[in-house]
């Protein structure tokens, strides 16, 4: 006579078929998930159940206690364990509060060294003063347990999370300033694709790049080598032959760059990049220029120069602490990732040549830097 199953069947949708299949073939999920999945495709392929305990290795009151669970509550609640009562907690709310309350302090601030916690000093602090704070529960406090008290408390004083303070009193003004730039800018691309012409007006965002390093070798590079080194190869040591400054400005029109190399940014830099600008630009053309408040900016010698060409340039500066506003310093940021980042020269002039070849290559085919961030709120 047949053996005759006196469980009900498990009927597995397609998707459900899919998960488990794919749970028993996993390398990273945890092992008795797996055990459990293997049991329920094979007793839903109508396997026997000592014979899925033979296969799995687990005794028969297992392999029935997984398929139960599958048949009251479904595959989910077969795959888990049920919540269990486990012993009374001793860690109290108060307990925990004050542990918060310690890690938001800084460790100076309570005769320690250090700037910030990690766990383990976190930890020894709180079992050492934990009896006299009136928590002796935690009075043999673990890592483990500080940590899980501070990721339900949804704090990590072991990380810090750099903001910008606007110590500008004007500052949502002067950013309305710029952003009206960006937009006129804006506006006078749309109407030059579709055709208009006769605009007689620049806009140029700039700003310095100082501390430029220029770096040399100690030893040669070494060239990759197919099947053995897939990179090139770079000594870590280093020879420092100084440092220099771009002094650079990006037209928004038309994505042009203007730049000058030079060992300082001073006024008397300034204003021969100002130079610079005014032979780029026709005579009677109006010259915008984004900066921010250097003091080379407003000095009495960058003054009288522009006072000399009156009527010439106009600026527009960038609120303080708010050099995020302007364009050009996304340009910075693309010329440290792609230029800089593994620049190796034998002098400051060879780097300055370099410098000044890259930002060739870059006016041969300009990118237009496009302004996104609040430009719909820009009145101009």
């Amino acid at each position: 006579m047949p053996f005759k199953r006196k469980r009900s069947p498990l009927i597995l949708t397609a998707e459900e078929r899919k998960d488990l299949t794919e749970l028993q073939a996993s390398r990273s999920a945890p092992h008795g998930k797996v055990v459990r999945a293997s049991i329920l495709l094979d007793y839903a392929d109508g396997r026997a159940i000592h014979a899925i305990a033979r296969t799995v290795g687990k005794s028969r009151p297992t392999v029935e206690r997984c398929v139960d669970k599958a048949l009251a509550g479904g595959v989910k609640m077969a795959l888990s364990d049920l919540p269990r009562k486990g012993c009374p907690g001793r860690i109290t709310t108060e307990d925990r509060v004050w542990v918060a309350n310690v890690a938001c302090k800084k460790p100076f601030e309570l005769g320690y060294a250090q700037e910030v916690w990690t766990f383990s000093l976190l930890a020894a602090h709180i079992c050492k003063h934990a009896a006299q704070e009136g928590h002796p529960a935690l009075a043999r406090a673990t890592k483990s347990m500080v940590h899980d008290i501070l990721e339900h408390a949804e704090i990590k004083p072991h990380k810090f999370n750099y903001y910008l303070e606007r110590r500008d009193p004007e500052f949502d003004v002067k950013m309305a300033q710029v952003l009206a730039v960006y937009k006129e800018v804006a506006v006078a691309r749309e109407q030059e694709a579709q055709g208009a012409s006769g605009r007689a007006w620049a806009v140029i965002s700039y700003d310095e790049k100082p501390g430029m390093q220029a770096l040399d070798h100690t030893a040669p590079d070494l060239p990759p080598v197919t099947g053995k080194h897939e990179t090139w190869g770079r000594d870590y040591e280093y020879v420092r032959k100084g440092t220099l400054t771009l002094l650079a400005g990006i037209d928004l029109h038309d994505g042009r760059v203007i730049g000058l190399v030079r060992e300082r940014h001073r006024s008397q830099e300034f204003t021969e990049f100002l130079a610079e600008v005014n032979q780029a630009y026709p005579a009677d053309w109006k010259i915008r220029i984004i900066l921010d408040n250097h003091s080379a900016h407003i000095s009495k010698e960058t003054m009288k120069w522009l006072k000399e060409h009156a009527n010439r340039f106009e600026f527009t500066f960038t609120p303080k602490h708010g050099s995020w506003l302007n364009i050009v310093e996304t340009f910075f940021s693309k010329m440290t990732r792609s230029f800089l980042r593994y620049v190796r020269v034998k002098s400051k002039e060879e780097l300055k040549q370099r410098i000044e070849q890259w930002l060739r290559q870059v006016n041969e085919d300009p990118v237009v830097f496009h302004w996104s961030y609040k430009i719909d709120e820009a009145q101009v």
